[in-house]
């Protein structure tokens, strides 16, 4: 009989760790705040009209909220005298943009909803619809995340994955999340929209080998040895206003921007899913778009945890 209280103990712990995401639904907001999805995509609309760029950088907000003690607006927290969040981490300084649209579609939903619709949820709709507005996948996204009410400058620094990261360092940074390695490389399949800085690519462009030539002469152009480091390249040289299949076909052709994008088609285990991904947009649609939610369900704070912040940039 003692020997099954271990068992009994393991599946309270396992079920307690599911309870959080079980509380997470697309009809979370259907009677609170019933019009929230088409404030959140009028809104984005607006934003990517006016700047094609931005459906990429709230993308990369979501994703670097969720990789830092789950998927709990901590991203979107200002430092204060007393208060140090993430926005100055390395990962997100300098680089990490999008906050006024946040903030614009916070406003928006508290006019017509106050005090309801959390910020960790806002932006999860938001980067969907960034997507889908760029011609990408949609998806039904889980709502009922509550906002984080701290947030870690050391987290960030430590546990979003780096552009000069390797795949076994990938991969680990992924699996600690809960990610396989498809939804690794299904994610990074992101980078098919937006722009990075001279200082995240430059070590590849001149120190990698398992580049093209010529892609490495034209990024060379206007990213110099030294110096320039906040010039601009698009992740996807041939469509980076547009989701599509065309960041995978870049890798096979050896055109990857970032070391960590070409890690992924460099003689290992994601290169038959790269190839796969680069025939067939439809499976990678699919896969991007099953991943989100995966990425969306890490660590949700949720019930009566945190709070539903009314300002997205300072706790209550």
């Amino acid at each position: 009989m003692a020997s099954t209280i271990p068992i009994v103990t393991l599946l309270i712990v396992l079920l307690s760790c599911h309870a959080a995401n079980a509380q997470l639904s697309p009809n979370f907001y259907a009677s609170s705040c019933p019009n929230l999805q088409t404030i959140v995509r009028n809104a984005m609309s607006r934003a990517v009209n006016r700047e094609t760029r931005i459906g990429a950088s709230i993308l990369r907000l979501f994703f670097h909220d969720c990789f830092v003690n789950g998927c709990d607006g901590s991203i979107l927290l200002d430092d204060t005298a007393t208060f140090t969040g993430e926005k100055n981490a390395v990962p997100n300084r300098n680089s990490a943009r999008g906050f006024e649209v946040i903030d614009t579609i916070k406003t928006n939903v508290e006019a017509a909803c106050r005090a309801t619709v959390s910020c960790a949820d806002i932006l999860a709709l938001a980067a969907r619809d960034g997507v889908a507005l760029l011609g990408g996948p949609t998806w039904q996204v889980p709502l009922g995340r509550r906002d984080a009410r701290t947030a870690s400058q050391s987290a960030a620094n430590n546990q979003i994955p780096s552009p000069f990261a390797n795949l076994a360092t990938l991969t680990s940074s992924f699996a600690a999340k809960g990610l396989s390695t498809r939804d690794l490389t299904a994610l990074s399949g992101g980078h098919t929209i937006g722009l990075a800085r001279c200082t995240t690519f430059r070590g590849r462009i001149y120190n990698d080998t398992n580049i093209d030539a010529n892609f490495a002469a034209t990024r060379r152009a206007n990213c110099p040895a030294s110096g320039g480091d906040n010039n601009l390249a698009p992740l996807d040289i041939q469509t980076p206003t547009r989701f599509d299949n065309d960041y995978f076909r870049n890798l096979v052709a050896r055109r990857g921007l970032l070391h960590s994008d070409q890690e992924l088609f460099n003689g290992g285990s994601q290169d038959a899913l790269v190839r796969t991904y680069s025939n067939n947009p439809a499976t990678f649609s699919a896969d991007f778009a099953a991943a989100m939610v995966r990425m969306g369900n890490i660590s949700p704070l949720t019930g009566t945890q945190g709070e539903i912040r009314r300002n997205c940039r300072v706790v209550n």
